[in-house]
């Protein structure tokens, strides 16, 4: 075993049977997600004298920014997501594997997949993003759902769907006003922009569609456990979104910690009040990477890298991501953002490439922090570049041109594109289908 001092080569791969094309003879390159992370570091080992091997136990890439809209019918899931298959087919070195990892031997260099299989390693890219956090509620989950997967994204839009389906058949007036209440816990970025979303969908998108209810009467609730909306942003901001929520009638609570969450509602304080629909927005907790490695790892479960995102001790093994802990200069975490798992990935294949040629390594990661922007509704965004911050038409449309700028895929863009158009001129919404289950 290498440690965290002695110079990091890539030799072959342990002899066992290769992944599909695989060769057993090259340094083999496991990346553990395909996600942003993942993702660009595969991408950045194209042509390289290797071979990749993605693991992901899903067959697509998902862009979760734009979950939310998913959510509120506004995308399909098609038009977020990519076959991480036809992104890599032109990469010949790199195979995919469609599978569930559930550990990894450290010394033997191998991770270990549902079934039984192994597969070896000289060097390993853990990118295995972050789910969601309850803080010691996990029984809420099955009543106030997160935005992490495609599935979350459909099974909300059904439940947000069925709900005003529900209301228009509802005699019950107290009924009907809770099946018209929504329920938004967690006032950051997706918080945020999801409740926008949801009173946009209920005052615009439905509106006159119901005969025995008026959808704009709806209630759409923010409920954050701090003093302010969108905490990461400077506070300027934060005030100039919060003002931007209540004017489309959001009704934001903050220093309102829930307490209670269960089918009929939630309880803030000591107030209990009727909701049908509970989205839970408010935290998220990292994969089980830290146990798969025993490794020293924060509350949230992030893994405590080195500053060149490398495991203590193993320099074979690289973190990235939602999953790592790296710190910036000052001492503070990389955010959990998708920019950051991006330049993670670009930094780790660079590191392995200079392995592999003996050239010099890049040198400790840092991040380039390029701006945070969350969208509020029609028109309204707000952007914080450091240097400049804008709120309002400018910074809403500077999102929209980033959200479709890092979409993979050309056709990706053109339909996002097109469906946002659709939506400006028509206020209509082209994904309100409600699918699965039973009513």
């Amino acid at each position: 075993m290498q440690n965290a001092s002695a110079p990091a080569t890539l030799s072959s791969a342990p002899a066992s049977p290769a992944p599909g094309n695989v060769s057993s003879v090259r340094p083999r390159i496991v990346v553990v997600g395909a996600g942003f992370g993942g993702l660009t570091a595969a991408r950045g080992l194209a042509s390289a004298e290797l071979d990749v091997v993605v693991i992901d136990r899903h067959n697509y890439h998902l862009f979760q920014p734009l979950l939310y809209q998913v959510a509120t019918a506004a995308l399909s899931p098609a038009e977020i997501a990519s076959p991480v298959r036809a992104i890599l087919s032109r990469h010949a070195n790199a195979t995919v594997l469609l599978a569930k990892v559930v550990e990894v031997d450290k010394e033997a260099r191998e991770v270990l997949l549902e079934g039984g299989r192994r597969i070896s390693y000289d060097t390993l890219i853990l990118a295995t993003g972050a789910r969601h956090a309850y803080f010691g509620h996990d029984n809420w989950e099955g009543v106030a759902p997160g935005l992490k997967k495609i599935e979350d994204a459909t099974t909300l839009r059904r439940r947000i769907l069925l709900a005003f389906e529900k209301a228009e058949a509802e005699c019950d007036p107290a009924e009907r006003r809770a099946l018209l209440t929504f329920a938004v816990i967690g006032a950051g970025p997706t918080g945020v922009e999801l409740a926008g979303a949801l009173v946009e969908l209920a005052r615009r998108a439905l509106a006159g569609d119901f005969r025995n209810i008026d959808t704009r009467s709806s209630r759409i609730l923010l409920v954050e456990a701090g003093p302010r909306v969108l905490p990461s942003m400077p506070k300027s901001l934060s005030s100039k979104a919060q003002a931007a929520l209540e004017r489309l009638g959001v009704e934001v609570r903050l220093a309102s910690p829930v307490t209670e969450c269960d089918r009929h509602g939630i309880v803030v304080g000591t107030e209990r009040i009727p909701v049908r629909t509970i989205v839970w927005a408010a935290g998220v907790a990292a994969s089980p990477a830290a146990r798969w490695l025993g490794a020293d790892h924060d509350r949230a479960g992030r893994v405590k890298v080195q500053a060149d995102l490398t495991l203590p001790g193993h320099p074979e093994i690289f973190v990235i991501g939602d999953t790592a802990l790296a710190l910036q200069a000052d001492g503070t975490p990389v955010p959990g953002v998708a920019p950051a798992a991006k330049q993670q990935g670009h930094h780790v294949a660079r590191t392995i490439r200079a392995r592999l040629s003996g050239a010099a390594p890049p040198g400790p990661f840092r991040y380039r922090n390029l701006g945070t922007l969350a969208t509020i509704g029609r028109k309204s965004a707000v952007a914080d570049f450091g240097f400049v911050r804008l709120s309002g038409l400018l910074a809403w449309l500077l999102w929209g041109a980033v959200h479709i700028f890092f979409l993979i895929g050309f056709r990706n863009r053109i339909v996002v594109l097109l469906e946002w158009l659709w939506a400006y001129f028509t206020f209509k919404r082209g994904a309100r289908l409600i699918t699965g289950g039973e009513m």
